[in-house]
């Protein structure tokens, strides 16, 4: 049974009248509602709990910023105000908007991340994210769970379900939460000295609502030995060990058991980016890490991820970060 909570404050009503995104017009999910889409109580009970939700991470994020957890796979955010594009490579996660929402950019492909939408990267991923939708009344609210393939496949064994999808799909997806997932949540946070012992029950729910949800085949491709995905997520562990050494595409379809054309075209379609794109990703978001915490010069951090050409490097960083080297590396510093 889940915990009652007092009314959210002036503003935040607004979540149970008109204005609650989960009933606004959008894609229909299938199997809801004679037509396909969410019925009256369905939607009353979905924006119950996304109020619920709002007052939880609410509480438990009290100034803004990035909240871990005494559960290791789970971090909270809060924001009170649109922040600028944040770079970073970002494992396999769950991602739930509480309030307001943030915009993921992968390649040429961008996502707007509601509170009527859950997001899931199923492999990882360089991704450009910002908040675009906060204030100080009704911050930014969000939570991400870390996923495991190994906990994926252990689901697995227990469950029945279709096979996974053939074909590979984009790695960066969001679909419409539902109340059943949203109640997996809210467990996994309503107790929080609780959370050692409890977590991981709530969080193999969780796991078992998004297999059982419109993402469950592409979840299943991540366990699923030598599925398409499996096999473009070997081939990106693969470019993480190397991406200072010079790319060759045959010595990685080799690697992971693909034609170069056959790995070219999939790796594509999972991560939006060519090999070499997403080897570049690598390549300049450690050189500005080496930039930033060991004060390395732009010269010697682009050698040292595989640039021959100190001007070759300048110009991808300045089209990846927005700004050449030093200056982006004084801006991260928070020198005037």
């Amino acid at each position: 049974m889940r915990p009652s909570y007092p009314p959210l404050g002036k503003g935040h009503d607004r979540i149970l009248q008109g204005s609650c995104p989960i009933l606004q017009p959008d894609e229909k999910p299938k199997g809801a509602g004679e037509r396909g889409g969410y019925t009256g109580g369905m939607k009353n009970a979905l924006c119950e709990r996304q109020a619920e939700l709002t007052v939880l991470l609410g509480r438990l994020t009290a100034v803004d910023g990035t909240h871990p957890t005494a559960f290791a796979p789970l971090t909270l955010y809060r924001m009170s105000a649109p922040s600028k594009p944040v770079h970073g490579m970002q494992k396999p996660t769950f991602c739930i908007v509480a309030q307001g929402s943030k915009l993921a950019v992968l390649g040429e492909e961008s996502q707007l991340h509601d509170s009527a939408h859950y997001l899931l990267m199923s492999v990882d991923l360089p991704l450009t994210a910002r908040v675009v939708e906060a204030s100080q009344e009704q911050p930014y609210l969000g939570f991400c769970l870390d996923i495991d393939p190994r906990q994926i496949s252990l689901l697995l064994m227990e469950m029945e379900g279709p096979p996974p999808d053939a074909a590979a799909a984009c790695g960066l997806s969001l679909s419409r939460t539902d109340a059943p997932l949203l109640d997996a949540v809210l467990r996994l946070l309503d107790t929080p000295g609780d959370v050692p012992m409890l977590a991981p029950l709530a969080q193999h729910e969780i796991l078992y609502r998004l297999l059982r949800g419109q993402q469950g085949a592409r979840l299943r491709q991540i366990a699923v030995n030598n599925s398409l995905t499996q096999r473009v997520a070997r081939a990106i562990d693969w470019l993480k060990r190397h991406y200072a050494e010079p790319l060759r595409i045959e010595t990685i379809a080799q690697e992971v058991c693909m034609s170069p054309s056959g790995l070219h075209h999939h790796f594509k379609a999972v991560t939006a980016l060519s090999p070499l794109q997403y080897q570049k990703h690598l390549r300049l978001q450690e050189a500005r890490r080496l930039m930033l915490s060991e004060a390395l010069d732009a010269a010697t951090a682009g050698y040292r991820v595989g640039y021959q050409s100190p001007s070759q490097f300048s110009r991808e960083y300045s089209r990846l970060f927005g700004a050449p080297p030093l200056r982006d590396i004084a801006r991260l510093r928070g020198a005037p």
